[in-house]
Parts: structure tokens; C-alpha cells; sequence
């Protein structure tokens, strides 16, 4: 199975905020979208980085109050790691893991066409295992 399918499922929707976003608009629209990270696009749409709630907490532990004066650009990981639409989403594991991040930007060549999490690459691994063990349930009783 691969991250397409995964954005098939879920929907292409990607939340962004500007640069110049404050850090009560990110967590705005964190709470909102009931998401836990927000990718940082400039006004052409070009990807410069991510904001995660672990961002907003490191910086909140190292600069107190001051971090909700703070803008997206100033808080965001800029280096990104990304997946494609048809990176298997074993291989999507595998490098959240191996990155330590939780989501991934999903690139087809320079366009941005997704976000997963890993929530979505776990969800999808289950229901995968799931239909595994009733493929083999339904085999071994058949050919009892």
C-alpha cells in the first residue's frame, strides 16, 4: 500500500499558515483542525517549513511568555522530510521513525499535494494487518 492511498482516503486538505503568523493563530488552528502540526507556506504557496505542537512546547520551555509573540518562521523546522505519492507507506514508518517526526509533507515532484501523520500510517498498517489475518483465517479454514 502506498501514501496515495492513504491520501485517497483522508482527502488532500493541507493546513498552512503564513510565516507571519503569530503563535495564537498557529494554536488557533491546531485546536481547530484538531491537528498536531501545520505546515508554513509563504503567499505563492511555497513550502518553507512545519509547526508542530512539540515546537510550540520546546519554545515555550525555553522562552516563557515570550514565545506567543513569536511567528511561525521563527518557531518552524525548515528541514523537511517528505514522502511521495507512491512511497509504500511501510517505507512512510520507517522514516517518521528513523527522523523522530509525526508527519510528513507528501510531494509529487515540486507540488504539494498532502500531509500524513502518523496516525494515518499506523491506522493504515492495522486495518492492512487486519485484512491479513482474515485473508489467512478465511485460507486455512477453506482448506481444512
Amino acid at each position: 500500500m502506498t501514501v496515495a492511498a492513504i491520501l485517497h482516503q483522508k482527502g488532500h486538505d493541507i493546513a498552512s499558515v503564513s510565516p507571519r503568523a503569530r503563535v495564537p493563530e498557529i494554536t488557533a488552528v491546531l485546536a481547530e483542525r484538531r491537528i498536531g502540526a501545520v505546515l508554513v507556506r509563504d503567499a505563492a504557496h511555497q513550502l518553507l517549513g512545519i509547526v508542530s505542537e512539540r515546537d510550540i512546547v520546546r519554545c515555550l520551555a525555553r522562552e516563557g511568555a515570550n514565545t506567543l509573540d513569536m511567528t511561525a518562521a521563527q518557531l518552524m523546522t525548515s528541514v523537511l522530510h517528505t514522502v511521495t505519492p507512491t512511497t509504500t507507506v511501510q517505507a512512510a514508518m520507517g522514516r517518521m521513525t528513523g527522523s523522530r517526526v509525526r508527519h510528513l509533507p507528501v510531494m509529487d515532484g515540486d507540488d504539494l499535494v498532502g500531509m500524513i501523520s502518523i496516525g494515518d500510517v499506523v491506522a493504515t498498517l492495522l486495518a492492512q494487518q487486519a485484512q491479513e489475518v482474515d485473508s489467512l483465517r478465511a485460507y486455512v479454514a477453506g482448506s481444512v
